[in-house]
């Protein structure tokens, strides 16, 4: 922890460097997965199968397409908002505000990680 003082600690986590903003990215799981694993929240990855929770596209779900560590946010297919000639782009979400309903298990050490991290 840098400091109490809730401006250094914004100041901290703007100016975080990568490899610690990936900590950033952890969402919560699934109730069944929860049991599973027995652990409350993993990191976002793409080719994970998230839900929606919050804002104007609560309840959909769909899978990560990207991730942006420099912006915090992850990208969802099927959600996208209008831009004012009419063309569709993809809405840019924060982890916290989507729960992870499904796994992408292509590394192997990623069931290790999750369950270690109980």
């Amino acid at each position: 922890m840098v400091s109490n003082q809730p401006r250094k600690q914004r100041k901290a986590r703007y100016n975080a460097p990568l490899h610690i903003r990936q900590r950033y990215m952890g969402a919560p799981l699934s109730k069944d997965l929860r049991g599973k694993y027995g652990s409350r929240s993993a990191n976002v990855v793409v080719g994970d199968t998230v839900k929606v929770t919050r804002g104007d596209h609560a309840g959909t779900t769909g899978i990560v397409e990207a991730i942006s560590l420099k912006h915090g946010t992850i990208v969802v297919e099927g959600v996208s908002v209008s831009k004012a000639d009419g063309t569709e782009v993809p809405r840019p979400l924060y982890p916290s505000k989507v729960i992870i309903t499904s796994l992408e298990m292509k590394d192997d050490r990623r069931e290790a990680i999750i369950s270690r991290n109980r």
